[in-house]
């Protein structure tokens, strides 16, 4: 029977957490899926682990290749997928048992929906609850407050050319990708329950973060989208300017980038506070 959901798991170096991130795939309420794992070029027994899990279940798929970062094994591994309907699953993170069946009632029920997603809850070396927002494509613009652990159409990764593989540094991606979804009107979903847990530690590729990777990610998705930044964001900022104090800043304004980013730290207090 061919798969409705394709769970997508590049891994790098993951042997430590592999095991209990197949296990809550095999532990899914749900069972029409195949999952792809993909060995983005480790060098510790991650192989091993994968291979005991093609041959425990043949809806694991394995494939290995030469290290290229998240996008490239994100786009690698979509591409060998069968399923009408795509998850993304970190290697070390893990889905909670009914968020499968949850998220395919969803989309049965509403043929509009393109995403669904939901909270998260932190285990490792962080605890807690991470609750998330409505999609808003303003808020997005700013920041990316989505984790890529959504279950979203294929035909969508496939209008919008995939996960950018241009991005100066990887970590990103997913971000872009939901800007790119949210420009085409794509209807998101919150599912206001907890679809998986997250997994922290000092190696989670957010706490790798360095502030050159951020900032030049951030200009990489303004200039790519610099019409949707320019549309979002100079309504909100007008409805919200302070002449007396635009003109204080007004030296400072000397080119559009530089309008950007006094709208962007103007209003997102105001965003983030609806």
């Amino acid at each position: 029977m061919k798969p409705i959901l394709s769970i997508i798991i590049p891994c790098f170096n993951s042997e430590a957490t592999l095991d209990t991130t197949l296990e809550s795939v095999l532990n899914q309420k749900y069972q029409n899926w195949e999952a792809i794992i993909v060995n983005d070029g480790s060098t510790d027994g991650t192989e091993e682990i994968a291979l005991h899990w093609i041959n425990k279940d043949d809806r694991f798929k394995y494939f290995t290749k030469q290290n290229e970062g998240l996008g490239k094994t994100r786009n690698f591994a979509i591409n060998k997928s069968c399923g009408i309907f795509i998850l993304p699953l970190d290697s070390d993170n893990q889905v909670e048992e009914s968020f499968v069946q949850d998220a395919i009632s969803i989309f049965e029920a509403n043929s509009n929906i393109g995403v669904v997603y939901g909270h998260a809850q932190y285990f490792g070396k962080k605890n807690g609850f991470w609750e998330v927002d409505d999609y808003k494509l303003e808020k997005m613009l700013v920041h990316n407050y989505i984790d890529a652990c959504a279950i979203y159409k294929k035909k969508f990764w496939e209008e919008v050319g995939g996960y950018d593989e241009n991005m100066p540094y990887q970590g990103h991606e997913d971000w872009e990708f939901w800007i790119a979804l949210g420009n085409l009107n794509i209807v998101f979903y919150h599912l206001n329950k907890i679809a998986f847990k997250y997994f922290v530690s000092k190696n989670t590729m957010s706490q790798l973060f360095t502030d050159k990777i951020i900032v030049q990610n951030q200009d990489y998705i303004v200039k790519k989208y610099s019409r949707q930044y320019h549309e979002q964001y100079t309504k909100a900022f007008f409805r919200n300017l302070d002449i007396d104090k635009l003109n204080s800043e007004s030296v400072l304004v000397k080119t559009s980038k530089d309008l950007l980013f006094i709208i962007l730290f103007r209003i997102k207090k105001r965003l983030w506070n609806k």
